[in-house]
C-alpha cells in the first residue's frame, strides 16, 4: 500500500515535467521554464527526507553520539519544513497565465497541465507529510501501526498542514521564498508591512484555514486507507499470532 502512494505520487510529478516540456516541441512554442523550476522546488522535501535517510541512519549505525545525531536531524527536519511549502505551492498554478497570444497550444492540453501540475504538488505535500509522520510516531515503537491512528498524529498532521497552508500564502501574496530565511529582519519586516494592510490578516487567516482543510481532505482520501491498511493488518497479524 505504501509502495503503491509513493510510486503513484511520483509517476504523477513525471507526468506533469513531461507535459510541461512536451508542450513547446510538440507546438512550436517556447518552453514555460517557471513551471519546471516550480516543480523540482517541489520535490526538494523529499529529497531532503531521502538525504536524511542516508545521513542519520549511518551515524546511527556507526554509534555517534545521540546528542550529534538529534542536531543533525533538527537541522535537516527544519530544512525540509522550510521546503515543504513550495509543493502544495503547485496549486496557485492552477490558471492559464502561461498562455500567450498567437500560441498554437489547444486550451484542452493546457488545462490539463496545470491541472496535473496542482495535483502533483497536492500528492507530493500528502506523502511528505505522511513520511515525516511515520517516522516520528512509528520508528522506534516496536515498528507498531497503531500510532499512525493517533492523537498526537491527527495533532502533528494539522500542525504541518496549517504551516504549509500559511507557508504557501506567504509565498505567493508576500513573494516570499524559502531562501529568504537567510534575511531573517527582511522577512520578518515584509511580512508584518504586509498584515497590516487592509484585509491581509482576514485573507491570511482564511486562505491558511482553508487550505489546510483541502489539503487535510486529501491527506484522507490519500492516507486515510493507507493507515486502515496497516494498522488492519497489524491487528490480523496479532490475532493469528494468538
Amino acid at each position: 500500500m505504501l509502495t503503491s502512494l509513493v510510486v503513484g505520487v511520483l509517476l504523477m510529478n513525471v507526468f506533469a515535467a513531461a507535459l510541461v516540456v512536451a508542450r513547446a516541441p510538440v507546438y512550436g512554442t517556447r518552453l514555460y521554464r517557471p513551471m519546471l523550476l516550480n516543480l523540482v522546488l517541489s520535490a526538494a522535501p523529499l529529497v531532503v527526507l531521502g538525504l536524511a535517510v542516508v545521513v542519520v541512519l549511518p551515524l546511527l549505525v556507526v554509534g555517534t553520539p545521540r546528542p550529534l545525531v538529534w542536531a543533525v536531524g533538527v537541522v535537516l527536519g527544519l530544512v525540509w519544513l522550510l521546503l515543504l511549502p513550495n509543493s502544495g505551492y503547485l496549486i496557485t498554478e492552477l490558471n492559464l497565465n502561461h498562455r500567450r497570444e498567437g500560441e498554437r497550444v489547444p486550451e484542452w492540453y493546457d488545462v490539463l497541465l496545470v491541472l496535473v501540475l496542482a495535483m502533483s504538488g497536492v500528492l507530493t505535500t500528502v506523502l511528505n507529510v505522511f513520511l515525516v509522520v511515520l517516522v516520528a510516531l512509528v520508528v522506534g515503537s516496536e515498528d507498531s501501526a497503531a500510532p499512525l491512528d493517533s492523537t498526537p498524529a491527527r495533532v502533528l498532521e494539522g500542525v504541518l498542514l496549517l504551516l504549509v497552508a500559511f507557508g504557501i500564502y506567504l509565498g505567493r501574496h508576500v513573494r516570499l521564498n524559502s531562501w529568504d530565511v537567510k534575511h531573517p529582519h527582511h522577512l520578518v519586516r515584509k511580512v508584518v508591512d504586509h498584515l497590516r494592510s487592509p484585509g491581509a490578516v482576514g485573507n491570511a487567516i482564511g486562505f491558511t484555514l482553508l487550505g489546510a482543510l483541502f489539503f487535510g481532505l486529501m491527506y484522507l482520501v490519500m492516507v486515510g486507507p493507507v493507515v486502515r491498511g496497516l494498522v488492519d493488518l497489524e491487528a490480523l497479524r496479532a490475532t493469528i499470532s494468538s
